[in-house]
């Protein structure tokens, strides 16, 4: 086969015991925790889910300083539990879910929030809120058969510059992981090399040129990014 021109690398993203995890797809979910579905005025009892994506090239390392980006004068994080996929298919099953995570991740749902604010008054699509270029800071991942019970206990906590902005148990999900899974493969087949974003606790906020943002939970390994100057 000849290109027009040379095509771009895959992104991956390093899985913590060795080797890298190719990235196809990223989904995201919102309205995740009551907590932040009240903090963004609505009402986790009546809302249902929402479902919107990343492209996969907007994977970004830890320990990389992103760019504050273009068009927006509201930059905000979400901290995030990120599921990777080691297979998929349609309207799976629970065991079926389950049995497709290849391992889990902290994560960043990085969004221009004022863009969201306007695309939501305006019944418009999320994506020049959240798939902007270095939107999806990621750790590396740690495969599930490593994170077993460890999750089921665990805690989400984003810190930026050392102050705690986000902190919450897992366990207040309205989703969980497999359920999430679930419910996406009936909207889309899943396969290996998807990432999920989980969702978001109350407490996001804005950032700035300069600041350090950390997102930790239970045993998965670290994330932590810096913000740079605006492009």
């Amino acid at each position: 086969m000849t290109f027009a021109f040379e095509p771009a690398p895959r992104p991956v993203i390093a899985v913590e015991d060795g080797g890298e995890f190719p990235v196809r797809r990223i989904f995201c979910i919102g309205r995740n925790y009551a907590d932040h579905v009240r903090e963004m005025g609505g009402d986790p009892k009546a809302d249902p889910p929402v479902f919107f994506s990343k492209p996969a090239d907007s994977v970004v390392a830890s320990g990389a300083t992103i760019a504050y980006p273009q068009a927006t004068s509201d930059f905000h994080h979400e901290g995030e539990l990120v599921i990777a996929l080691k297979s998929g298919g349609r309207n799976l099953s629970a065991a079926a879910a389950q049995e497709a995570i290849f391992g889990f991740a902290a994560g960043c749902d990085l969004t221009r929030r004022d863009l969201q604010a306007a695309a939501k008054k305006a019944g418009a699509p999320w994506d020049a809120s959240k798939g902007f270029d270095q939107s999806a800071p990621i750790a590396p991942i740690l495969r599930r058969e490593a994170a077993g019970a460890l999750l089921d206990k665990g805690r989400l906590k984003l810190s930026v510059n050392g102050e705690m902005r986000q902190d919450a148990p897992l366990s207040t999900m309205i989703w969980s992981a497999p359920e999430i899974l679930m419910e996406l493969s009936k909207l889309f087949e899943l396969k290996a090399g998807d990432l999920v974003f989980t969702g978001t606790p109350a407490g996001v906020g804005p950032l700035r040129a300069g600041d350090r943002v950390t997102v930790e939970i239970s045993a998965l390994p670290t994330l932590q990014f810096s913000i740079g100057a605006s492009i």
